[in-house]
């Protein structure tokens, strides 16, 4: 299972710290066991169940918010070099791959849909996540960009990882609803 979560999320490979990586990868695979999902059911379901008609599935948006935190992190350095707050890249990647992997928790398939589970109903993802982060011994960094990332997180003094995130969930979010 471990190639099916490279394959679907190629950017595990910008991480540097391999501890990190396989443990990112222990909490894919325990998510995608969870409901039995398939590659294709993980390319294919919307990334969320808040606004109708969405057209951009969960891996994509998944891969497509990692790559605008690396990107902005990226272009911070180049502007700001020493000036620039401190960010932990691998802790950014790290977080913005799992901040939606409690979402194989929160859905299930009825009738061919997707639709949000009882469990669902009762644990949003950013706790399941966190619950799915602990149990691999994830840093608490990481945790804390899963927790804070979604409204869950309102209030909270965000670590800038987590601002990151964040702001790259949102502008592919708010470009949907």
């Amino acid at each position: 299972m471990k190639n099916l979560v490279v394959r679907l999320l190629p950017e595990i490979e910008e991480i540097k710290d391999g501890g990190l990586v396989a443990q990112v990868i222990a909490c894919w695979e325990e998510a995608i066991r969870f409901r039995g999902w398939t590659e294709e059911l993980l390319r294919s379901i919307p990334f969320t169940l808040l606004a109708a008609d969405v057209k951009i599935a969960f891996i994509d948006h998944v891969r497509a918010v990692c790559r605008m935190c690396i990107a902005c992190d990226q272009v911070l350095d180049e502007i700001h070099g020493k000036k620039k707050t401190p960010v932990n890249r691998d802790h950014l990647i790290a977080g913005a791959l799992l901040a939606d992997v409690g979402k194989l928790l929160e859905f299930e398939i009825i009738d061919g849909q997707p639709v949000k589970s009882d469990y669902g109903k009762h644990i949003r993802h950013p706790f399941s996540g966190v619950g799915l982060a602990f149990k691999h011994g994830l840093p608490p960094e990481v945790m804390h960009v899963i927790a804070t990332h979604s409204k869950e997180g309102e209030g909270e003094k965000r670590l800038p990882e987590s601002i990151i995130f964040h702001h790259a969930d949102f502008i592919d979010f708010e470009l949907v609803k």
